[in-house]
């Protein structure tokens, strides 16, 4: 008996060592995780990356601090190379926007530049920790989690560095750079995590913002593009007025420039200085479109309702500030921006999803205006800061002030686009229906032309196996004319609407009884009719039927048959009688 099911193989025997056959191969150990920390809990991940961070970091400001070290008298960065390493920890946490204390009061008005260097490799950690860790496991949870992992360690790393970099004239704020670093690890990693989350299910994105947005839900996510579309306006205003504020005053910056005399190498760290310094420029000229202005120093104000100045630090960015007095009358355009945004933020709202409340459409619109000030008033709060003591304890625009103007301004121009412009898609949409945002309406492509289908052929008959014939075309009729004949008229004929065959007859048919000589005497004769009624042109006779088929006589008309001693003759009568 075998121990085998029908239709299963037998199991296969594997070779015995012992006995001479050849060993079994071992089987091959699994590919190994592209990212290498497949093994590694989320916690040993997120320290691992931020390490990581941390000593590239500080690798990269190290270098530079050692070029300005040797550049500049070497006095200036503290003694020694442990003055620059402390310098280098100093310039990172300033990356990471926490300040610093002097002799002379503290400095906060730091360059949001920097933010790029550590924010790119936060990015690059985050994304390497959702690729690698088991953990967090393709879920919008896990892009939190990885975040999480990441920032606790690295603002820990951050406050020590803070503290070990401390001396008598220069003291590191610990507490800004726990708050900092974990804030900035928080978004930049969290990005990062979203990119790879979205990237690991096929879909393409082309950066960490645009991966967030389509793992927010509907709402928060149509909010979120009508704050990015407004603040996009504003800050490119910002750009455009710090821009032509600097072509119009080239000169004066060049003359501060020559004053300076850095140099080739502190030339070349000036300009690195400068921009780095571009982007708190960009804010100031985003708080003169809101109408606040801002500030360079204590007592001084420069907005569209005026300037007031006074003596302003050699900085050659500095020189494209207006002269004091009235505020130019070219700047004064700048002021239609904050309503500007708000059409934008307004219509970007409604378009990425409409609401079937009328009502509601004004609020959505005023929320995203309103989230538009808080995000103006944290930028303005970042773009700002003391620079020393005395009269630079003030630098930079006002964030409250900033955010209230902000709010109303791009607000209201919000909410009355909102609801103009989900009026309008309510009107295009059927009673009943649900509003679909216009983004995702597909256009219906044209329908392509009906060809005429090919006639098919006549089915075949199943006893003679023969096909009817196709009739054919009718030629088309040629056109009347006044001088024409009339045409006949034609009686029309239905043929029946089924068509059966005739059945093939069983039994033979009897034979025609011959007429006798009695019968035909009987019949009387028959003369021709000699008036036959016409037959009119218009009416014609239906045709005759064919002739059934019948069999032939037979030759023998009579049979004789014998039956119990009694002959009988018997004959074929015709169907007549």
């Amino acid at each position: 008996m075998s121990d085998t099911k029908p239709g299963q193989r037998a199991p296969r025997k594997r070779p015995d060592p012992a006995e001479g056959g050849p060993r079994p191969a071992r089987p091959s150990p699994p590919p190994p995780d592209r990212g290498g920390a497949a093994s590694r809990p989320l916690a040993v991940a997120g320290l691992v990356a931020a390490a990581w961070c941390v000593g590239i970091g500080l690798a990269v400001l190290v270098t530079i601090t050692l070029v300005g070290w040797i550049a500049a008298p070497r006095t200036a960065l503290g003694p020694g190379l442990p003055g620059v390493f402390r310098t280098a920890v100093n310039f990172w946490l300033v990356a990471h926007h926490a300040g610093f204390s002097l002799p002379g009061g503290r400095v906060g008005l730091l360059p949001l530049g920097l933010m790029v260097l550590p924010g790119a490799l936060l990015y690059r950690g985050g994304a390497w920790m959702m690729r690698a860790s088991r953990t967090a496991r393709r879920s919008r949870a896990g892009v939190v989690h990885v975040a999480l992992a990441l920032a606790v360690p690295y603002a820990v790393l951050a406050a020590l560095l803070a503290l070990a970099a401390a001396t008598p004239a220069v003291r590191p704020s610990a507490w800004q750079a726990l708050t900092a670093c974990l804030l900035l690890a928080l978004v930049a990693g969290g990005l990062g995590a979203a990119r790879a989350l979205v990237a690991s299910r096929g879909r393409r994105v082309r950066s960490g913002l645009g991966a967030l947005l389509r793992l927010l839900p509907e709402r928060p996510r149509s909010l979120v593009i009508g704050v990015l579309g407004a603040l996009g306006v504003l800050l490119a205003t910002g750009a455009v007025l710090v821009a032509a504020s600097l072509a119009m005053n080239m000169s004066e910056s060049t003359a501060l420039y020559e004053e300076l005399a850095p140099g080739v190498v502190g030339g070349a760290l000036l300009f690195l200085v400068e921009l780095v310094y571009l982007p708190n420029a960009v804010i100031w000229g985003l708080a003169y479109a809101v109408g606040t202005g801002f500030a360079v120093g204590t007592g001084t104000r420069v907005s569209p309702t005026g300037v007031l100045l006074e003596v302003v630090p050699s900085f050659p960015p500095l020189a494209a500030l207006p002269d004091p007095g009235p505020a130019p009358a070219v700047s004064l355009v700048s002021l239609a921006a904050p309503f500007l945004a708000g059409v934008v933020a307004g219509t970007l709202t409604i378009r990425t999803l409409p609401t079937s409340s009328a009502e509601a459409a004004p609020l959505w619109g005023f929320a995203s205006g309103a989230l538009t000030g808080c995000a103006t008033a944290v930028l303005a709060a970042l773009s700002g800061g003391p620079l020393g003591g005395g009269r630079l304890t003030a630098m930079g625009p006002s964030p409250w002030r900033v955010g209230l103007m902000a709010a109303l301004e791009v607000g209201i121009a919000a909410a009355l686009t909102a609801w103009l412009y989900n009026w309008l898609i309510l009107r295009r949409t059927p009673e009943g229906a649900t509003p679909t945002p216009p983004s995702r309406r597909r256009k219906k492509k044209p329908a392509p032309p009906k060809t005429p289908k090919p006639a098919k052929p006549a089915k075949r008959a199943k006893r003679t196996g023969s096909a009817k014939p196709a009739e054919p075309p009718v030629p088309p009729a040629a056109p009347r004319t006044p001088d024409s004949p009339p045409r006949p008229r034609i009686t029309p004929v239905l043929a029946d609407p089924l068509e059966f065959e005739e059945a093939e007859p069983v039994l033979a048919a009897r034979k025609p009884r011959r007429p006798r000589v009695r019968d035909q005497q009987d019949e009387p004769p028959t003369t021709p009719d000699p008036d036959p009624e016409p037959v009119s042109e218009e009416e014609e006779p239906p045709p005759p039927e064919p002739p059934k088929h019948r069999e032939k006589p037979r030759d023998e008309p009579e049979r004789i048959e014998t039956r119990g001693g009694a002959i009988y003759v018997l004959r074929d009568d015709s169907p007549e009688d």
